[in-house]
């Protein structure tokens, strides 16, 4: 892209979300007239708008000239006094975005071409070229906050480095792991590191990110860590950015100084969030162990340790046998031409994509409605903590990973005869369906299953697709009142459920909007697109990549 197209690209998505999100009451400057429908910005031009993309009643149009200031600026006629410093900082993130989108492009031929050294099945490689794509729905997800140029190059997956861990000395009586935890056998002696060998009596050796070292040598309440001189083991960055490969099965999440997603949402990790997600992974294998036809597989996030502060911490997640594929990197560019779906789809269904999305969706909608339906349990499982697992005959399984999102319901879960757990963090269990019903609805078919779809198939195919599948899904559980519910919240719906990411994550403090959880903030909706098949075109890469929706 241009320099112009690139901020044009970038300004209509968050002009997008600004709309679907309705903040400041955007939708009171939609004008509809025979010529069409327009959006008054606070310039005083209108910009045409198109009606019927996925999520979202109206988005830009395509082609339409826009630049980041006019947007930025009708942002700031709009917003609330009490929202100046959300909004300067999103105005930040812009630009950040900008920067860091104009950067990837400059490097993007050169980090494919490096991956064409992987083997053609390489999970990690896939990690990289998954972060190639814009988020489904945050439109500034690009922007890291507090990191330059530099920092992404060698630190952030789309450009595909390996670096050198870094390593602290922390009080062993600071420590708390999980029940009878102990290290790896690949770990690092203190010598190894730079540290005198004495400190083994009294510490234990934490990995460290390298750009969260620098943080961990000013914090007053650490003045007995010791970050070491040395790095030990070189990793390479997965999509997710604060998790690393350290072996082609075994990856190691560990805390970043910085945001994504919003200001609010710091990719640091809180003390009790490693022993919640292993508390929902137990959960979800004693379920999963009832219902043996479900073709779901979990990660093992079972060895963590955690030292009582946000940059102090570690997890390992195992992954099992086969050929994973995370679900983000299917719409992504394969190193050796063409998308990810389709290399896929050559190998497995005689290159029939939709086959194969078939075979995606039909198993993701049947697991997820039996957890819903059965035992109250809803998926936080969007593109980034799923994976296709092929081995072995028959389709792919379903991989979960990163489990401290769900929402369970303790009250289904005793009917179903399996005892809740007692999680640190309280907004992990609730008896509201309607609240589980959400969470369905915007991880499991707006991100995981129909950001996808539709970006890959006609739409009239994917309309098709969906529907059967969740039509099948539910009609196995007949007249359940859980499964009624689903089904009016989602198939018989006028209007789905969506999320007010933007506005929760920077522009607005959570003591204006009162979410608990920026992340399960909601009060927007989109038209049902799996009512209304409009044609046959394509979703393409601004619609799936901008999930945008007016506030019913």
């Amino acid at each position: 892209m241009t320099p112009r197209e690139r901020e044009g690209y970038l300004a209509a998505r968050v002009l997008d979300a600004l709309l679907r999100e309705d903040y400041g009451e955007l939708g009171r400057w939609v004008t509809r007239d025979k010529e069409g429908v327009e959006l008054l910005l606070a310039s005083g031009r209108a910009v045409r708008l198109t009606p019927g993309s996925l999520y979202q009643d109206f988005t830009v149009s395509p082609g339409e000239p826009l630049t980041l200031g006019e947007v930025l600026a009708t942002l700031g006629h709009l917003a609330a006094p009490e929202d100046a410093e959300g909004v300067r900082a999103f105005a930040e993130e812009c630009r950040v975005a900008l920067a860091s989108l104009t950067l990837h492009d400059a490097h993007s031929g050169r980090v494919l071409a490096a991956l064409r050294d992987d083997p053609p099945d390489s999970m990690i490689a896939r990690e990289v070229v998954a972060a190639f794509v814009d988020h489904p729905v945050y439109p500034t997800a690009r922007a890291r906050a507090g990191l330059g140029a530099e920092e992404l190059i060698a630190y952030a997956p789309e450009f595909g480095p390996r670096f050198g861990l870094r390593w602290a000395a922390v009080p062993r009586s600071r420590v708390r792991r999980q029940e009878g935890g102990g290290q790896p056998e690949w770990w690092p002696s203190f010598p190894a590191v730079g540290l005198p060998p004495e400190l083994a009596a009294t510490h234990e050796l934490f990995p460290v990110h390298p750009l969260t070292a620098p943080a961990l040598t000013g914090v007053n309440v650490l003045t007995e860590v010791n970050v070491a001189p040395l790095p030990f083991l070189t990793v390479r960055p997965t999509l997710s950015m604060r998790t690393v490969e350290v072996a082609p099965r075994l990856h190691l999440k560990l805390p970043l100084t910085t945001s994504t997603l919003g200001l609010r949402n710091r990719r640091s990790i809180k003390p009790d969030t490693l022993a919640d997600g292993a508390r929902a992974e137990r959960l979800l294998r004693e379920v999963l162990a009832a219902e043996p036809d479900l073709p779901v597989m979990l990660a093992d996030e079972q060895t963590y340790a955690h030292a009582g502060h946000e940059y102090l911490g570690w997890m390992l997640r195992g992954f099992p046998e086969g050929e994973i594929v995370p679900v983000a990197s299917l719409l992504a560019p394969s190193p050796r031409g063409g998308t990810v779906v389709a290399e896929l789809a050559a190998r497995h269904t005689g290159g029939d994509v939709a086959a194969l999305l078939e075979s995606y969706v039909r198993q993701l909608l049947r697991c997820n409605v039996t957890l819903f339906v059965r035992y109250g349990v809803a998926l936080e499982a969007h593109q980034q903590n799923l994976s296709l697992v092929f081995g072995g005959h028959g389709p792919p399984r379903l991989l979960v990973k990163d489990n401290d999102g769900l929402l369970a319901s303790p009250e289904r879960l005793r009917q179903a005869g399996v005892t809740p757990p007692r999680f640190a963090d309280t907004r992990m269990l609730t008896d509201d369906p309607h609240a589980l019903a959400d969470v369905f609805v915007t991880i499991t078919l707006h991100l995981a299953a129909a950001a996808v779809v539709f970006g890959a198939l006609p739409e009239r195919r994917a309309v098709t697709l969906l529907r059967g599948a969740l039509t099948e899904a539910l009609d196995e559980h007949g007249e359940h009142p859980m499964a009624r519910l689903l089904r009016a919240r989602t198939l018989d719906a006028a209007r789905l459920v969506g999320k007010s990411m933007v506005t929760a994550g920077t522009l607005v403090d959570k003591a204006r909007t009162g979410a608990r959880d920026v992340n399960k903030f909601y009060g927007t909706s989109g038209p049902n697109y799996l009512r209304r098949p409009r044609g046959g075109s394509k979703i393409g890469r601004s619609t799936t990549q901008a999930m945008v929706s007016e506030r019913g």
